[in-house]
């Protein structure tokens, strides 16, 4: 994790360095104003960026050094097994289509369809987040 968190902390600095540059000049150019479209915009990825940085820099303290942290490490030392990977599942494609509706009720302006997309939306991240949760709790018998 420490090096994801200099890299973010790297481009968070230069979109900070970007977006001074950014309303200094357009306020010189422009007589006195602002263009706050791109301002906004890039002290929008700034936030982002810094977020994902401090977040990586938070867990990577209470983490050991991974391999590819260390100087000494090798190639070996990241075998084995990662973790559970899902080798299939519909629920990505349900969030997208309730998502989607929400998105077609947001355009449209039309709240139930709005809400039945959200509530879609909500079920489908429920069963995303619960897919291998469900069935009978299996427990030893004696």
């Amino acid at each position: 994790m420490k090096t994801e968190w200099k890299i973010f902390l790297t481009i968070a600095t230069f979109l900070l360095g970007a977006t001074i540059l950014y309303g200094a000049w357009t306020y010189a150019d422009s007589g006195g104003h602002v263009e706050w479209i791109g301002t906004v915009a890039l002290l929008l990825s700034f936030l982002l960026c810094a977020m994902c940085g401090g977040f990586f820099w938070f867990v990577s303290r209470r983490i050991d050094l991974r391999p590819e942290d260390r100087p000494d490490g090798e190639i070996a030392d990241g075998a084995g097994e990662v973790g559970f990977f899902s080798p299939g599942s519909y629920w990505p494609f349900g969030l997208a289509l309730a998502a989607a509706i929400a998105g077609l009720g947001l355009v449209f302006w039309q709240f139930w369809l709005l809400g039945l997309g959200l509530v879609a939306v909500v079920f489908a991240t429920c069963g995303l987040l619960f897919e291998y949760y469900s069935g009978t709790r299996r427990t030893a018998e004696h």
